[in-house]
């Protein structure tokens, strides 16, 4: 009888301490998930997405980018070598569509949805529209898809712009001004919506 009583009791201690170590498990792991779950909200987009749009006349313009940031870095002619084509962005390709025809440097693009990419040099940029707007960076980026190109002389800045704006501005009823800002460098320039 007493064999019986030490094999319940045996038993039961058994049984309650798998529960309590089933128990302490459950919190343990609830507990580092919600400190996995602070450590991820927490963690900032180094190149948030984001937009820039106006209207100008009847022109709805619309560029679709992401913003990467200077981080203490040179950004060009360092993180970006001159002389190179660039997505003008960070990720994939930055996209300009726009439902009007624009005119700009004396050439029409027409209404529709382009890749926006530069050449970036000390002296002068080169700014391109491409056909293909739908692509990662400049990895599938083909000169034959030029829409057109023309070039801009870049302004340069005392203060640093931490992250790659755009920014349309309305001039009059049909004009405007488009500009790209980041690091010391601002490049800018104008267009007029087609009738």
């Amino acid at each position: 009888m007493i064999k019986r009583i030490i094999s319940i009791l045996v038993l039961v201690v058994i049984f309650t301490g798998c529960k309590e170590e089933k128990k302490s498990s459950e919190e343990h792991l609830h507990n580092q998930q919600a400190n996995e779950e602070e450590v991820t909200t927490e963690k900032k987009v180094l190149s948030p997405h984001t937009s820039a749009m106006a209207m100008i006349g009847d022109a709805h313009i619309h560029i679709d980018y992401s913003s990467p940031g200077v981080r203490n870095r040179i950004v060009f002619g360092g993180l970006l070598a001159y002389d190179l084509v660039w997505q003008a962005g960070a990720h994939k390709a930055t996209w300009l569509e726009t439902n009007k025809d624009l005119t700009i440097d004396g050439k029409v693009l027409p209404a529709g949805k382009y890749g926006f990419f530069t050449i970036p040099s000390k002296d002068k940029w080169t700014l391109i529209f491409n056909s293909n707007w739908d692509q990662h960076g400049k990895d599938e980026y083909n000169e034959n898809d030029d829409v057109f190109r023309f070039e801009v002389k870049p302004i340069a800045s005392e203060e640093v712009k931490e992250h790659l704006e755009y920014k349309i501005d309305k001039v009059n009823e049909n004009e405007g001004t488009m500009t790209l800002s980041w690091e010391k460098i601002i490049v800018s320039f104008n267009f007029t919506v087609s009738n």
